[in-house]
């Protein structure tokens, strides 16, 4: 059986529920939950006229599909903050578009909370924010606050090796 490169001993993949969301340089408090980073290439299908039976594919343009970031809502202003780079209540011209993209960082964590693998998406912008989910009286959950990430592209960070675990 295969073998973890540094962990011999170890056998189980790493879990999804310890992680940490980084931009502008510093971790974000209390995400709870970010989708799957997702990507796929677009089908270019074509044939030769001489084989007009058989179509034949190709790969064209990629597509990186957009990152969902949900937290417990708190006074933590970052959520908003980010999103209202991109809106305003006076209008277009009071919207500034300076810095409204950010690349940002999803570290996950292992068991001990060592970083165990990074990603890094790039020129990220929100296109999507919801600053309150439906409130209900009888009901009995946390509210959460969350946006979606526009990006454009992202890769696994290899400088981040596997950890040495204890």
């Amino acid at each position: 059986m295969a073998q973890f490169p540094v962990n011999t001993h170890r056998f189980d993949p790493y879990k999804n529920m310890k992680f940490r969301v980084k931009w502008d340089g510093r971790y974000v408090a209390g995400v709870s939950k970010v989708s799957a980073l997702k990507r796929s290439t677009e089908v270019v299908t074509h044939r030769e006229g001489g084989d007009p039976s058989t179509s034949r594919l190709s790969p064209s343009l990629w597509k990186f599909e957009p990152i969902t970031l949900e937290r417990g809502l708190t006074h933590d202003p970052e959520f908003e903050a980010w999103a209202n780079l991109i809106y305003s209540t006076q209008g277009d011209a009071a919207i500034s578009l300076k810095g409204f993209r950010k690349d940002i960082t999803i570290e996950l964590l292992n068991e001990q909370g060592k970083v165990a693998l990074a990603y890094k998406i790039y020129r990220c912008w929100v296109s999507e924010y919801q600053a309150v989910p439906e409130l209900d009286a009888n009901g009995h959950a946390i509210a959460i606050e969350h946006m979606v990430l526009q990006n454009e592209g992202w890769e696994r960070d290899v400088e981040v090796a596997e950890p040495v675990e204890s």
